[in-house]
């Protein structure tokens, strides 16, 4: 058990400034207290910003500070499982963004090592944690929708002025590093989201396109997958659609009614059955992946258990690799 829990980051983009980073200083018994990227002086500024005491641009080094007990990984995912690894070998646990890895191979070596030496990972599937899911999630289990039949996700965005770059294309369309397209950027939430209702998909298959021709990775997918119990779901994702297509949205089909409900947008949860049409909002906290986070404190020191690790977030990977034929 640790007592107090104290980080070192390895990474500090976007991420880490909005997300993240601020909930690891406001949960309880848990400071940053090292930071690591390859750019010495990004790492410098970052930790004279926050308040941090120490900086690296080698992770080995930050890994190995007698001062940090624990390490979060916020680098692109072709990186997760190395970083991973180094840290669970030191006897550090772990806290990686999502994906856990870039492939579905990558996240069984994980687990791996997380069976042998005994060290948790977690991975940052904090929308498990949300208000927002978790009245989803109520909603269900009461019955309000009756018997689940089917479940159907749909993602349209436009390209992002980014995309139109040929020279400067983020690492999010960069398979070599991402995984895949957007699709294995944004993807794993919604996945992770419904096997968190609805148990492990056990059955998927998809068909991959690039239509826009802005980068090399698919822009437009569809998808079919089962899960577990028998439960049919389809999925499609298209990300170079014209604004007037913009949706994100999640339908859930039961036979005594349906419910829509939103991963990323949190528009209002709308439940339709017998009794009408009731919306739901539910606001969440300021920085989104504090409760997750001070779980996973709470777990470490003994006190609780957090069950959002690499062993549960690995069929995400399985689902979307199937998906893209990579497996």
């Amino acid at each position: 058990m640790i007592d107090e829990v104290k980080w070192g980051f390895i990474g500090c983009g976007e991420a880490t400034e909005k997300k993240s980073g601020p909930a690891f200083t406001e949960a309880s018994h848990s400071e940053v207290v090292a930071i690591m990227s390859r750019n010495l002086a990004k790492a410098s500024a970052y930790a004279q910003n926050h308040g941090i005491k120490k900086w690296y641009n080698d992770p080995q080094i930050l890994i190995d500070d007698p001062d940090v007990n624990a390490v979060y990984i916020a680098t692109p995912p072709s990186t997760h499982a190395t970083y991973a690894i180094m840290a669970l070998k030191a006897g550090k646990p772990v806290y990686v963004e999502k994906p856990l890895a870039s492939n579905y191979e990558d996240c069984c070596r994980v687990n791996r090592i997380v069976e042998k030496t005994g060290i948790p990972c977690f991975v940052a599937y904090y929308r498990r944690y949300l208000p927002y899911f978790q009245r989803v999630k109520q909603l269900i289990n009461s019955g309000s929708i009756g018997r689940v039949m089917n479940v159907q996700i749909r993602f349209a965005v436009p390209p992002s002025d980014l995309d139109h770059s040929r020279k400067d294309q983020p690492w999010r369309v960069q398979a070599n590093i991402a995984g895949g397209g957007y699709f294995y950027d944004l993807a794993p939430h919604q996945i992770d989201l419904i096997q968190e209702m609805f148990g492990p998909i056990i059955e998927a298959t998809g068909y991959t396109s690039n239509r826009g021709g802005y980068y090399q990775p698919e822009d437009t997918l569809s998808a079919c997958f089962q899960f577990n119990g028998g439960l049919p779901g389809s999925g499609s994702w298209c990300f170079v659609a014209h604004e007037s297509a913009r949706e994100d949205s999640i339908e859930i089909t039961g036979d005594k009614g349906k419910l829509k409900f939103s991963v990323f947008t949190y528009e209002p949860i709308i439940l339709q059955n017998s009794q009408g049409r009731q919306e739901f909002n539910e606001a969440n906290p300021r920085h989104v992946q504090l409760p997750l986070i001070q779980s996973i404190v709470d777990h470490l020191r003994g006190e609780n258990v957090c069950n959002c690790d690499s062993i549960s977030a690995t069929p995400v990977n399985w689902v979307m690799d199937r998906i893209l034929g990579k497996t």
